[in-house]
């Protein structure tokens, strides 16, 4: 075992500040576990976040595709946005069947979160 590994888990054993904590407790791992309250994940992600990842991806899309770059096109324009709305689309699903979760909301979150980011996946 090298001096930097018993180091960080001498850090990880007295609680310390580690990579692997710092990971777990990002925004994006919390909304993948649907940590996030369900307002938070479906507005803050699903809406605003998934409208700046879609609208930018289409626009890269569309200037590539007119400057003849078909393969990069499709790179920008499906393999950055899909993975995005489906990481949105599963927390926002998650954080719906969260025990605090508003059931008035829970069912018209999950359907507007799966037919709106298949919508911006497909097109």
């Amino acid at each position: 075992m090298t001096a930097a590994r018993r180091g960080r888990d001498r850090a990880a054993r007295r609680g310390r500040d580690t990579a692997a904590h710092r990971w777990r407790d990002a925004p994006i791992a919390r909304l993948w576990r649907g940590d996030l309250p369900l307002p938070a994940a479906f507005w803050s992600w699903a809406v605003l976040g998934g409208l700046l990842v879609n609208v930018s991806t289409t626009i890269g899309f569309l200037w590539l595709l007119m400057a003849g770059q078909t393969l990069a096109a499709f790179i920008i324009g499906y393999a950055l946005s899909v993975p995005y709305n489906l990481v949105a689309a599963v927390g926002v699903w998650r954080a719906a069947g969260r025990p605090g979760a508003d059931p008035r909301w829970a069912g018209p979150a999950r359907l507007a979160v799966v037919l709106g980011m298949t919508i911006l996946s497909l097109t």
